[in-house]
Order: C-alpha cells, then structure tokens, then sequence
C-alpha cells in the first residue's frame, strides 16, 4: 500500500514470534479442543493473578495487552466452586454411605483431614488479605491489580466466547470464498451473501473467523459428505471483530465443510473497507461512487472472512449493479446478465490463490485506455471527464510490466491488470492484484499543468504499486511484523526500475531525500527495529510508515551494492520462484541469499542486525598515514540524561565502503565489512582526504577527525565535482546532523555548504536548503525575526548566482527542471525582490485570461502562491479550484490557498477539507503540513487538530498513516516547555492514541527542538 504525501518523503509506497501467540504448554485452544465438546465450566482453571485467570486457549500474557469487560469474579467463582463441589459429591471417598442411600457420620480420620484443609484454606486466606493490592504470580508479586479476573471474553450475547487470542487459530483453513454483493450508492447500503469452503487441519466443535460487518441474518453449514445446509448459531466477540460458529458436528481433520453467511451492512463512508462517496462531476452533476482499501485488516468488514495474510484462498465475486455503472474486481468479468429493474449481474473468473487484503471491488461510472501486453490487458480507468489524462500512466505501466517480468523472471499471472483513478481515496495507491486502485493526482496527467515532479511522483507510484504484483501479492508475508518484507521490496524496486527504465528522472535525488529524512526518525529513542511485534489494529497500523518502506528499502540497497547485482537478482529470483503463492518470514528472504552466496556470507546473520534492532550506525572515522580507524556506535539524538541505552547493546555488521583522493568511482569500489566496534583498514597509500560511504549506499552517517573534516571542506571549494552528487549531499546531511548531536560545531556545518555558489545538482542544493529552512522555521517561531533573515540572506548570498540564471520556463532536462523549481520557490519563499515581480506579473496576466493562459508547470505553485498574497488572487484561486478537473492543478492551487496570512481563510481551508464537501478530507495532511509551516499558522494548525480530534480520528482512524502525518505536521515545530506540556496533557487525554509510537515521536521531536535551541541560539547570534 502506498501511503500519500507531498513531503520531502514522497512515498509513493524475520519475523518475531509474539509470544502472546504461544500458548503455555499447560493451556489448550479451545477451538482445537480434541475431545470435541463445548467448553464445561469446570473446564476454567483458576489461578490468583492480577488480571490472569486461565483458560483453554488463552496465553499468559494476554491480559496487558488486551482487556476485556466481565462479569463479576466473585460470581463466576461461586459457580465454579458449586460445579467442582457438586462433583466431589458424586465421587465422595470420605464419607460411608449405607445401603438405603443416606450418608453416615463421616469417621474421626476424615473429620482430621478437613479440619487440617480448612486451618490451611483459612491461613492462605488470611496471608492473601494481609497483602492488600498484591497478587502471587509466578513472576511474583503484582501490586497494581487486586482482583481475580476472568479473562475468557464474553461475547456480545454475554456468554462466553471460545478464544481469546486476537489471531486466529489455525486449525481450519479457508480454500475458496464466493462473494455475491448488490450495493446501493444512493442509500450507501449493500446486501450479499458469502460462502466459503473451508478444511479442517484439526478435529474441533467451532469455527471461529474475522467479522465486523453489521447484520448477520443467517448462517447455514454443510459438510462434504452431506448436501444439507444445517443452519448454525453463531457468536460475535466485537472488540477483536471475531465470529464463532457453532457445527452441528465434529469437524474432523482433513474433512472440507461449507459455511454460507447471509448478510447487510452499510457501505463506509470512512475510507476503509467497502467505502462509498459522491463526487460532483463536470456538468455540475452529483454522481456516485464505491471501492474497497481492505489493507490491513478492513475485508472483514466487507464480508465475513479470515481476515490474516497467511490464509490465503481463491475467490469468485459476483456483483449486482445499476446498468449505468461498472464493476471490476480483481480478474476479468466471466459473465453479464441483464437483471429487473436495469439491473446486472457481473461474475468475474476465480482469482488466485491470495490473501484477503488485496481483495477489491468498484463500482462507478468510468472509461478505461488499454493495452494488450504478452497476454494481459492492461488498463487505466478514471471517471469519464478524465480519460483523456490517462496516456502517460498507461504508457509507463506497460513498461514496467515488461521490466519487471524479464527482470524477476515470473510472468504476471492475471490475465488483466486495471489501474484505476478513485475520485476520493485516503491511500496514495493500493496493490489489490489485478485492480490497483490509485488517488487520482497518483496516477492521471494533464499535459498543461504537470510539472516534472508530478511525473515523476506518478511514474513512482506506478512503479511501486506494479513491484507488488510480486512482493507482497504472489508471494505475502506471513504477519503484519513483516510488513516491511512487502513495502520495503516495492519501494527498492521502485527506484531501482526507474533507474534502469527512466533513468532522465534521476530518481535517486528522491531516494536520498527519502533516506536522510527516515534516519532522523530512526535515530529517536521512540523508533523501533524494523521487524518487530504488532499484535493490536493500532500496533500493526503503525507498521505502515516510511520505516517500513524507506529503511527497508535502504537495507537492500546496502546488501544489493554489498554482494553484486547480478547476486542480489539470483537470490530474489530465487525467492519468488520458492515462494509463489505462499506466505513467508524474513528467515526465508536471507535463506535464499545464503543459497546464492553459498554460505561464503551469514546473509542472514549480517542482516539481522539491521533488521531486528532499531536506529543505525555512526561510523566515526580517523586517518593515519596509511590506515583508517573505525569504530562504530549508535546514531541516537536524544540527549536526556540516561535515556540512551547501554552502547554494548548496539553492534551492526556495517559495509565500509570508501573514496579517496588518489582513486575514483567505479563499478567495484573498496568495500570493508565492519562487524566488531572497532577495526582498521589499510589503504594502498597515505591520501589526502577519504569519503566513507559512497554515494550513500549504506545506511549509516559518517563522523570524521576534525582534519579530515576540513580536508572534505577544502575540496568542495577547490573542486566540488570530484565527488559525486550524491556524496556531496550525503556530507552536507551527515555535517548538520553532527552538528544537532553536538559533534561538530554548527560553524562548521556552514563553512561545508559556503561551495554552494558552485553547486549545479539537485541533491546537494535541497539538503542544504532543508537544514537551514528548518533552522529559520525553529527561529521565526519563537520571535527571532531578524536573527531567521540574517540567516537566510546568508543562504541567498550563495545561490544568488544560480537564482540569476533561472528562467520562468519548462526548458531542460527533468533534473534541472527541479532544480529551477526548488531555487525560484526558495527565492520567492523569502521574498527575494526580483523573484516576486515576475512571479506577480505571470500570475497577473494569467489572472487576467481567467486562468486560461498556460503557466510554466515547474513554476505553478510559485506564481500561485505569490498571487495568493492578495485578496482578490486568494478568491479568484479559489474559485478556479472549484472550477478545473486536473488534480495537479487543484494540488498546486491548495498549497497557495494555505500560505496565506488570514487566519481565517486557513481556518476554513482546513474545516472545509475536514467536512469533505468542497475539499477532499483526504487533503487535509496537504493543507495542515503547509499551514504549520507558515508563520501565521504556525499555532492555528494544531488548535485545529485537538478541536477537532474525535471528528479526525472518527473519519481517518487514529493509528493511520494520515493521523500520524497531521500530529506530526502540526507540532513539529514547537520548541518551547509549554508547548511540550500542552501536546502531552492532550494526549494523556486521548487514551486511544497516547500509547503510539507517533505520539512519543512528536513529543520527543518537541524535546529535541527545545534543546536544540537552547544550545545553538547563542553562537547562532554571534555568528549571523
């Protein structure tokens, strides 16, 4: 799945056992009860705990992680004590009975024996009550719980419910699921029907899977053996939307049975599972539409299923429509039928064997652009008015399909693949096999107002959704821990095919930007590794963030450049090929490399150590004579006392690689394979200055001894072209970072970039220009005006020469396009004089056509938001956003409408995205990451966030990737106490949210700009 945003992170998109998972050798699954009869209440065993009490099926620590409501202890004990005595009477050895029944006084020995139990009973009693707020575990003593609780959940009709873990068990599989569906886009309801053929691997008495749809009317069971629907009781447990059905006998291993479910629920109107929206199209016409983002864990809510990517199954789909309308699914339609009342009934061929997830459905009004590759039907769909915006998608997917299929030596297997334009979706794109659904500016382009990033963002995503169709759909990982397993594959060979099939892009200056972004994240003490345990819906939406596709990306970029190409291609090879159609773990990935390399490298073992631990390496670096000392420690910002961890718990398997000033670039570049905290490495001969690093392959900063710093330094302002653009970027990053934890002074940092006057790439510029924006942001915001423009007449000064040579056109390669763009709009953003007036005068005239006249498209968003300046240009924009059908304008337009100065009008941008009705809500991210960034919104932004947090969290779900976007957008600004004890008091309110990673992510980001400033304002002051 493609998580969308604009930001300097453009996404376009080993698994650790939980051992909540791993029930206790004492403990048995209800759900595989072998003696087949249903749960006796004898069957409980007790145990005094805090909030334990156990149950067949139930692991021992579930209790923290996943509370229920129950019934009174005290109750549930009285009955269980009365059924256990009730027991005891029937098998009583210490009594006499006499022939007529009656029992007789019992003897002296037995009186003894029971006086001795009740002095103990008594004694335990009396220790357990003179130890208030403790309870014996074997752990020891609890104090916070007091009670003895039952933890078998209870189901919504108050019984109890036969499994208590949040996974499901796995002793019945899913083999094929028919689907029947007929939605109401006016009413947003729909009514369907699912059968699903199910094996037993287990002999048990229920079936227990995922349901959160609404009305469940009825509910039949056949076996194999028998052609008689039975209809069945079922039981709903809501809270880990789990159903259990109840047979009408013993399902026995290796036997198939048939579950039918009858059913009705409303289509979402929240941008998840089955969703539905209205959308007004060019004749001013209200039209309706409705699709599916099941990812991750949202098919349930859909229809009844078992909703886990290791369950795959086949599916059949058949949807009942409006004549007016289209439906697509995953394959291609088998069958039309013309129904009563202008309705159609669609089947469409059984799919593949898959998991839930990438399941979809759509139905709307739409047009399509195809195009036949080897067999498969390649499409592009979007509402009619748009079709004509469809050509360069189509075009790019049919090159990458080809790409992708020679390069990982498996045919597509679908016999289509639709890439559909959705009108209003919350996901940049998602990977459904077959049906790729896509938000509208992710895929469509309009020749008159995209520019060479919206391009590029589009040929990205396309790239990405496409490596899918194999990481992730043919073969699946096994839980959401290894997500990363997915994402971090399709982000990789996003930017990997790109360079090989679009290489004028220059794609990699995006990467880079997307690295050096994620390794500030990654070095919080809030990060995590990045296969870790994810258990809870929050847990495992947390896993969908740029961690996961970023640094894992970055990680096979390490080892690709590590072990050769032509090695990492047979390894991944050979690893679809093994795996097709199944579901894997990490393990799996690193057999395949150990294969290849013939176990002359632990694949495994070095990749472990990135992948089960969080944050990264610093390599600190000193030159003597002829070697290089290297040491290695972690990369960790924060600087509370004791809140770093023991530096001997952190040790990584790290690739050295390095340039110098006697050798040059080349295919096989000297690489050292650090695996201890230190080591040395001999070099031919004593050089001048060494780069570690090279082009940013590895996944670590590099700190040099102060003069090897200043021999870097002195280079880039002989001759900054000897490095690579990459490697000067990658300075610049490493040297401000530095400079944050301070290792190196922050003068030092500017006297690095004082080459930028020389400076003709991307890369470098942009990284530089992030860093000092930042600085100017931090400064701005807490009243520092003069010392913020001092700084950035600093900044002007040394691109001031390259600002001159900008032209307000759409000349040039790709590469300098962006680079025209990137300087103009810096020029602009702060008010450079000669930027904007000719901004002014292109909006002006262009103002005067009525928005007629074409605009350079690299420069659009530059000239609106100068025009936006003014109130009558802030109202004609608007106005033209309300008016045009290309998204990449309307995109361009909303970030000017947001830059302006009257609070008001960006309190009603954001309340409109919010309401959805004029602006998308999907936008809002947009539209707040630009109003916190600005001055006059710097406060407003997250005032709006904490007002309006339940509708938020109600419509865009709180451990999302656009929630966690919007808190991160709005806060990360702040550097004040105050406004770290605000954030924290709002959410110590927001039980939902205050135990995600996010949220200790934005409060910590908060603890850094605070100390950040407190320790640089000084010099800062003297310095500028």
């Amino acid at each position: 799945m493609e998580p969308f945003t604009n930001d300097r992170l453009q996404l376009p998109r080993n698994m650790i056992e939980n051992s909540m998972f791993e029930e206790e050798p004492d403990v048995v699954d209800l759900a595989k009860e072998p003696c087949l009869h249903p749960l006796e209440p004898d069957e409980v065993e007790y145990e005094p705990r805090g909030s334990r009490l156990l149950v067949r099926g139930l692991g021992e620590h579930e209790m923290d992680e996943d509370e229920e409501d129950y019934e009174s202890s005290a109750k549930l004990l009285g009955m269980s004590f009365m059924n256990r005595s009730s027991g005891l009477r029937n098998s009583a050895t210490g009594y006499r009975q006499s022939p007529d029944g009656a029992c007789s006084v019992p003897s002296a020995r037995t009186m003894v024996v029971c006086a001795f139990v009740v002095v103990v009973a008594v004694s335990v009693i009396m220790v357990i009550y003179l130890l208030p707020r403790c309870t014996f575990t074997k752990e020891g003593c609890h104090k916070k719980n007091q009670s003895i609780e039952l933890i078998q959940p209870l189901a919504a009709n108050g019984k109890l419910f036969p499994w208590t873990q949040i996974r499901l068990p796995t002793n019945i599989v899913p083999l094929r699921y028919e689907l029947n569906l007929h939605p109401n886009l006016t009413s947003m309801t729909f009514r369907a029907s699912v059968t699903i053929s199910v094996q037993a691997l287990q002999d048990t008495w229920n079936i227990i899977l995922h349901s959160a749809v609404q009305n469940i009317s009825r509910v039949t069971f056949m076996s194999a053996v028998s052609s008689q629907e039975k209809q069945v009781e079922i039981m709903q447990h809501p809270r880990h939307e789990q159903i259990a059905i109840f047979a009408p006998e013993a399902l026995l291993a290796g036997h198939n049975y048939t579950l039918k479910m009858e059913y009705s629920s409303n289509i979402s109107s929240s941008y998840r599972g089955f969703y539905g929206f209205s959308y007004t199209d060019e004749s001013n016409e209200k039209k309706y539409f409705a699709a599916t983002q099941f990812e991750p864990l949202a098919a349930r809510s859909a229809f009844p299923c078992f909703d886990e990517p290791a369950f795959k199954a086949t599916f059949i789909i058949r949807i009942i429509r409006d004549e007016q309308y289209t439906a697509l699914s995953n394959m291609p339609k088998k069958s039309s039928v013309p129904l009563e009342d202008g309705l159609v009934k669609d089947e469409f061929f059984e799919s593949v064997k898959m998991s839930t997830y990438l399941v979809a459905f759509i139905v709307g009004e739409m047009k399509n652009l195809s195009q036949d590759v080897n067999g498969t039907l390649v499409s592009i769909y979007t509402v009619p008015e748009k079709v004509g915006q469809a050509h360069h998608a189509l075009e790019t997917a049919v090159k990458l399909l080809e790409f992708y299929q020679n390069y990982f030596e498996i045919q597509y297997p679908l016999k289509k693949l639709d890439l559909v334009a959705i009108p209003d979706s919350k996901a940049g794109a998602m990977e459904n096999w077959g049906l790729v659904t896509f938000r509208e500016e992710t895929l469509l382009c309009d020749d008159n107002t995209s520019s060479v990033a919206d391009r590029k963002l589009m040929t990205k995503i396309i790239a990405h959704e496409l490596a899918h169709q194999w990481f992730g759909n043919l073969v699946t990982m096994r839980w959401w821990n290894d997500i990363w397993l997915n994402e971090g594959f399709a982000t990789f060979m996003e930017y990997f095919s790109l360079e090989k099939i679009f290489k004028e892009l220059s794609t990699y200056e995006d990467f880079l930007d997307a690295q050096f972004k994620i390794m500030k994240k990654d070095s919080l003490s809030s990060s995590r590794p990045l296969s870790t345990s994810a258990q809870t819906s929050g847990q495992i939406g947390e896993m969908f963030n740029a961690l996961s596709y970023i640094k894992g990306a970055s990680l096979l970029l390490m080892l690709k450049t590590f072990l050769s190409e032509d090695v990492f291609q047979h390894a991944i090879v050979l690893y679809l090929h093994n795996h097709s159609y199944g579901s894997i773990q990490s393990d799996d990935l690193w057999d395949s490399f150990n294969q290849v390399t013939n176990q002359t490298l632990d694949v495994k073992k070095m990749m472990e150590t990135w992948t089960l631990q969080k944050g990264f390496p610093l390599v600190t670096v000193q030159r003597k004579g002829k070697e290089l000392f290297v040491q290695q420690e972690r990369f960790f910002l924060n600087m509370k006392p004791g809140s770093q961890p023991s530096d001997a718990s952190y040790l990584w398997h790290i690739p050295l690689s390095y340039v110098t000033d006697r050798g040059n670039y080349s295919e096989y570049p000297s690489v050292s394979l650090l695996d201890k905290k230190a080591g040395v490495i001999n070099l031919t001969e004593e050089v001048g200055w060494v780069k570690v690093n090279i082009n940013m392959n590895g996944y670590y900063i590099v700190h040099y001894a102060d003069d090897d710093w200043e021999a870097l330094i002195k280079q880039l302002q002989r001759n900054p072209h000897v490095l690579s653009d990459k490697d000067r970027a990658n300075l610049i990053n490493n040297i401000f970072e530095l400079a944050g934890l301070g290792k190196v002074p922050l003068q030092r940092a500017f006297d690095l970039i004082n080459y930028l006057g020389n400076e003709t790439h991307t890369a470098p510029i942009t990284e530089a220009l992030f860093h000092t924006g930042l600085i100017y942001n931090l400064l701005e915001k807490l009243g520092h005006m003069d010392l913020a423009s001092r700084l950035m007449a600093r900044v002007f000064k040394l691109l001031q020469n390259q600002i001159k040579q900008q032209t307000w056109t759409d000349e040039g390669t790709p590469s300098m396009r962006e680079l025209r763009s990137v300087l103009l709009r810096f020029a602009c953003t702060y008010k450079q004089e000669n930027c904007c007036t000719a901004a002014m005068k292109l909006f002006d005239d262009w103002m005067a056509s009525n928005g007629t006249q074409s605009l350079p498209t690299d420069v659009m968003t530059t000239v609106f938001k100068v025009g936006a300046k003014t109130e009558k240009g802030w109202s004609f924009l608007l106005k033209k956003y309300n008016s045009i059908d290309s998204e990449a304008e309307k995109n361009k337009i909303l970030e000017a409408l947001a830059t302006s100065e009257d609070v008001q009008k960006l309190y009603w941008l954001m309340k409109t995205s919010l309401d959805g009705d004029i602006i998308e809500t999907p936008k809002l991210y947009f539209i707040i990451r630009t109003v916190g960034r600005h001055f006059p919104g710097h406060l407003l932004a997250w005032d709006f966030v904490k007002e309006n947090w339940n509708k938020l969290v109600k419509k865009l779900h709180v451990q999302s990737y656009i929630m966690q976007s919007i808190v991160a957008e709005s806060t990360y600004l702040f550097s004040t106490k105050a406004h770290l004890s605000e954030v924290q008091a709002f959410f110590e309110n927001q039980p939902e949210a205050n135990e995600l990673r996010y949220v200790q992510e934005v409060l910590e980001v908060i603890q850094l700009n605070i100390h950040w400033m407190e320790k640089n304002l000084k010099s800062l002051t003297w310095w500028l």
